[in-house]
């Protein structure tokens, strides 16, 4: 390891530098909630401490990853940097089919007239 990195990193910090939440509270919430897993064994602890080679279980957009920890980072930088933090072990799954659209989108008019049929309002603001 380099002298700028350290041995070990605060499990919330390293999820947050490899952009996989979007600030460090989301991460500890993640954590603290008991939704992550560090070599297969639940942890609650956002201050955790991961190094290279550790193996993190949690659930991100209604998808299961599963990460090898490669480096711990230095900082929170661009997305390639990010992704070169960590390997993605997961097999990708097969995605969902985004809902196909029955006819054309509806009119402003089309949309008050839907609101009045299920007693929305009378449609005045």
């Amino acid at each position: 390891m380099s002298a700028t990195q350290p041995d070990k990193l605060r499990l919330d910090k390293w999820l947050w530098h490899a952009r996989f939440f979007k600030t460090r509270t989301l991460a500890a919430k993640q954590i603290s909630g008991g939704h992550v897993r560090v070599n297969g064994e639940r942890t609650i602890k956002p201050a955790c401490g991961i190094t290279p080679g550790d193996v993190l279980t949690f659930a991100q957009a209604r998808q299961a990853r599963v990460i090898k920890i490669v480096e711990l980072g230095a900082r929170r930088g661009p997305a390639s940097e990010a992704q070169a933090l960590y390997e993605d072990l997961a097999p990708p799954g097969p995605r969902e089919p985004a809902p196909e659209r029955v006819g054309e989108r509806p009119t402003k008019k089309d949309r008050r007239a839907m609101d009045a049929l299920r007693g929305g309002g009378d449609g005045d603001f």
